[in-house]
């Protein structure tokens, strides 16, 4: 048997070997295998056919100066690779075991064909191994073929090629499992402009299995950071506290798209089921749902017929290029608060390219709801972003009514701007019966259950959104506002340095911090981490007008001014928390400040009323910082005063 030469990847059965990267490939999508275990392989495929000497291995792969046990050695690396090649010794069909002598290779190398529009090479001519010879022909007429044939058939389905005995008998290897996450799909593009495709589908299947009942699903945000990793698979399971992953490849070709999937046990790394997709890229949410259905069988786990609908639900097409507009939108959504402005960009775009399209609505109206926070180069008015926000809210939910994306972001609108406490509850509580590993409705549910003075209900809830998303700086500070809310400040603390651990760039967490510090009287820290924040905001801002027009860009975000005049107010440093004041006040020359940023600074330099000044004008905005002021720590000064008692009132905080 001729060997290709290295430069060409050997492919035999499903398997390919690049033996110049090192690596080893089923189905497209690369296996993760160890060095030696990979060595081994390399050197059967040397000379395939023939007897590799156990001498000849240690030789080559086990110097006599660095391994000491070499049988067990040998013995565990053959083990390892024929459960990454899915074969057994006792009926092997790759790696054959010559007792007392060594190992031979008996599958059949393929020569190179021609390639399909993916580049992946199909009908290859087996180069077939040296038979013994027989007395007499091989063929002896119709009989002889027949029983052959008969032979041939039991053969395939003994080894299930082609899922043949799964087909014929079902497959009885099923485990149940009961989280798993999805490992960013492999971009096998060679267009690094469309790199977001792959992460936009990994994001559109991890949601897809989310909806399965009884069956914990890592958040998209969560795995992203395994993007191109060379941790192992089980360091990875545990990282995550999963049972099992999902890990393949996208590859474009055109308007379709090809996704291979396959199925790892994370605590023995063992490939249990892969499978290949083709599909037109305007019906890839069937292609979704094709791959949710077939990992739910794989994992054993039993499809309510609600499941089953919901799924259904699913099955129809979509504009391509609104389908990408989409998951760009929510590639720089996943940036917030640096992404911000692009991700609203790219969700109008899709809108506008499909007007069904309700998962475009619900990122456009979780767009304009953030608006009102932080901002992109604008921050607009309650009234006209959440007026916006709600609009398509609307939308997505009248297009899609089995979406948790929808009645997320419906609640989000009722809670923060509509202040409809009953309203926002039931969306949200409908956003996590559809969807229950969908984190943002899990983290917007805490802080409404919060508000309304439920603060173990709301602890409680914010620490599901953390099991559902552990890497996310979002979330990760959503649980450390959750603990300074319910004035358990070093809880908080701890939590923040996570989140800053996830991402040190990240300004919400800075800010968090200096309020648990300022709480604690730590008043110099608090001021320190604010100043970083600053900084920190400046970049941001700067980088959120890269693009704008001429005279538009404003680098000013009204947020760090309002929390450092505060500090300053509270350390003595009085001139300081002035001129942050007469910033806010220039900002809002040309731009929306909330009162709430005077008010927490004119509270802080002991002006009562001016504070509630302010606070009356953030109701009148229907500004969403008046919802904390039953818990809100800042405002304990102004507790006891009536006119604190009939703000409250006001907002539906006391009743």
């Amino acid at each position: 048997m001729v060997t290709p030469p290295v430069s060409q990847p050997v492919r035999f059965d499903v398997f390919e070997v690049d033996l110049r990267a090192g690596e080893l490939r089923k189905h497209g999508i690369k296996i993760r295998l160890q060095e030696q275990p990979f060595l081994i392989l390399q050197t059967l495929l040397e000379t395939p056919g023939q007897i590799v000497t156990r001498e000849e291995l240690q030789k080559k792969i086990w110097p006599g100066d660095t391994f000491v046990d070499f049988d067990h050695g040998l013995h565990a690396a053959v083990n390892r690779l024929r459960l990454a090649l899915g074969d057994a010794a006792d009926s092997p069909r790759f790696v054959e075991t010559v007792a007392r002598r060594g190992y031979r290779f008996i599958g059949q190398i393929q020569v190179p064909a021609a390639e399909t529009p993916f580049g992946i090479r199909v009908a290859p001519q087996a180069a077939n191994l040296p038979r013994k010879r027989v007395a007499g022909k091989w063929w002896a007429g119709p009989p002889i073929g027949f029983s052959l044939a008969i032979l041939v058939a039991a053969v395939l389905v003994f080894f299930n090629v082609w899922g043949l005995r799964n087909w014929l008998f079902g497959s009885t290897n099923h485990r149940a499992f009961r989280s798993l996450a999805v490992l960013p799909l492999e971009d096998l593009t060679p267009d690094p402009s469309k790199d977001y495709i792959p992460e936009g589908m990994t994001e559109d299947l991890t949601t897809q299995l989310s909806k399965l009942e009884n069956l914990k699903v890592i958040s998209h945000t969560s795995v992203m950071q395994y993007k191109q990793t060379h941790k192992p698979l089980p360091q990875i399971a545990r990282e995550l506290n999963v049972d099992a992953v999902v890990e393949g490849a996208v590859q474009l070709a055109g308007n379709r798209v090809r996704i291979t999937v396959q199925l790892v046990d994370a605590a023995t790394d063992q490939h249990l089921w892969a499978q290949t997709y083709d599909r037109e890229l305007k019906d890839v949410l069937i292609l979704q749902s094709e791959v949710t259905q077939d990992v739910a069988k794989q994992i054993a786990l039993e499809l309510t017929p609600q499941q089953q609908r919901r799924l259904a639900n699913d099955v129809h097409q979509v504009n391509p290029e609104a389908y990408q507009d989409y998951w760009i939108g929510r590639y720089y959504w996943n940036q917030r608060p640096n992404g911000l402005a692009k991700a609203g960009q790219y969700f109008q775009q899709a809108t506008q390219k499909d007007r069904n399209y309700a998962l475009a609505y619900s990122g456009l109206s979780d767009y304009f709801a953030f608006l009102t926070l932080i901002g992109g180069p604008e921050i607009l008015p309650p009234s006209q972003a959440m007026a916006r926000a709600k609009e398509a809210a609307a939308k997505a939910v009248q297009l899609d009514d089995s979406s948790a994306e929808a009645h997320a972001s419906n609640g989000h609108v009722l809670h923060n701007y509509d202040w409809d406490w009953n309203g926002a509850e039931r969306e949200l509580k409908r956003a996590i019966e559809l969807n229950p590993n969908y984190a943002p409705a899990h983290h917007w549910y805490a802080h409404l259950l919060m508000q309304e003075g439920r603060t173990q209900e709301a602890i409680d809830e914010a620490q599901r959104a953390l099991q559902l998303d552990p890497m996310s700086p979002f979330i990760n500070g959503g649980m450390a506002r959750q603990y300074y809310l319910a004035r358990q400040y070093d809880k908080s603390i701890a939590q923040c340095r996570v989140a800053l651990e996830k991402d040190a760039s990240y300004p919400p967490a800075r800010i968090q911090l200096a309020l648990n510090y300022e709480q604690k009287g730590m008043l110099a820290e608090a001021v320190s981490e604010l100043e970083k924040a600053r900084t920190l905001t400046a970049n941001y801002a700067a980088g959120a007008n890269n693009g704008a027009s001429q005279g538009t860009a404003k680098t000013d975000l009204p947020i760090i001014h309002g929390m450092l005049g505060y500090a300053y107010a509270r350390a003595g440093r009085t001139a300081d928390a002035q001129s942050e004041f007469g910033l806010l006040k220039t900002i809002g020359q040309h731009r929306y400040v909330p009162p709430s940023y005077f008010a927490i600074i004119s509270l802080a330099l002991g002006k009562n009323d001016d504070a509630f000044l302010w606070l009356n004008r953030a109701y009148q905005d229907h500004s969403e910082q008046m919802l904390y002021m039953g818990v809100e720590p800042i405002v304990d000064p102004l507790r006891g005063d009536p006119r604190f008692d009939v703000l409250l009132h006001k907002v539906g905080l006391k009743h």
